[in-house]
């Protein structure tokens, strides 16, 4: 038979052990919490490391596994679909004029990459083709349907690139679109309805509860700008059963506001700001 002292020093024993082993669970509860999917976007591909929009921004993404790749699709004069953010080539490239002004021979001429570092001379701005071809499987790729109200027509030829590769149905998720032009997002709603549509924002006219309201009938993602966002507006969009991604994280307070936000996604230059916390 246990003597008293034998039995208290059990009992401690298992006390514990009891709290160690619940503490583990706590932990191990905590560390689950803390380590919730965000899905971390290489905004136009890695972009703090390598030029935005190149190859080279989408390779380095790929290498510091992101989830997805961020690019901004415009139509050069005679119809090619190509991945430049600005309306003209000028802050990019070695070249000057619009984009929809110039055609692909004089696009694909231009040097995308010196800007940025004398190392990534000769960078091309790339088609829309390519990335798709290149990329999906690999990661997913967000869509940013840039001035579509510069180019009719671009919403049926962005599908039209999607459904030959039957992108029209991509498997989790892994294909989104998104503009700042709330019409074009219907639009594409209506031609890829498996397609998660986003709606980009730095307004807080947008945020208003109709606003998201009219947002929820098409579109699956609400992504605005990280200055506005707060925790009532996350709650408010996830209470309509859409998503929230934010942009454009350039520094680490940036990311880790977000991260406490509980967005779904963080659209960032640096794609190692938004890892798993321990």
């Amino acid at each position: 038979m246990w003597n008293h002292s034998q039995k208290t020093m059990l009992g401690i024993g298992f006390a514990l052990t009891l709290l160690f082993n619940s503490n583990q669970h706590t932990f191990a509860a905590e560390s689950k919490g803390e380590l919730t999917k965000v899905d971390n976007v290489a905004h136009r591909g890695a972009s703090g490391y390598a030029p935005e929009n190149t190859i080279s921004a989408f390779d380095k993404a790929v290498d510091m596994k992101a989830d997805y790749i961020e690019i901004d699709v415009q139509r050069s004069k005679d119809g090619e679909l190509v991945i430049i953010h600005d309306n003209t080539v000028d802050r990019t490239t070695n070249g000057s004029g619009s984009v929809k002004n110039l055609t692909f021979e004089e696009l694909r001429n231009l040097d995308a990459g010196s800007w940025k570092a004398e190392e990534f001379s000769g960078e091309k701005i790339p088609t829309f083709d390519e990335v798709l071809d290149r990329y999906h499987g690999k990661t997913g790729i967000l869509i940013e349907m840039k001035s579509p109200e510069l180019y009719p027509g671009i919403e049926e030829e962005v599908a039209g690139e999607l459904i030959e590769r039957n992108l029209d149905k991509p498997q989790n998720e892994k294909i989104i679109i998104q503009s700042f032009n709330f019409e074009s997002m219907k639009k594409m709603n209506s031609l890829l309805p498996a397609v998660p549509i986003g709606v980009l924002t730095s307004s807080k006219k947008d945020t208003t509860d109709q606003a998201l309201k009219d947002f929820a009938a098409y579109a699956d993602y609400v992504n605005p700008s990280y200055g506005i966002v707060t925790q009532d507006l996350v709650s408010k969009v996830h209470s309509l059963d859409m998503k929230i991604s934010s942009w454009t994280v350039r520094s680490q307070q940036a990311a880790d506001f977000l991260l406490d936000m509980d967005v779904d996604a963080i659209i960032t230059d640096y794609p190692d700001y938004v890892l798993p916390r321990k």
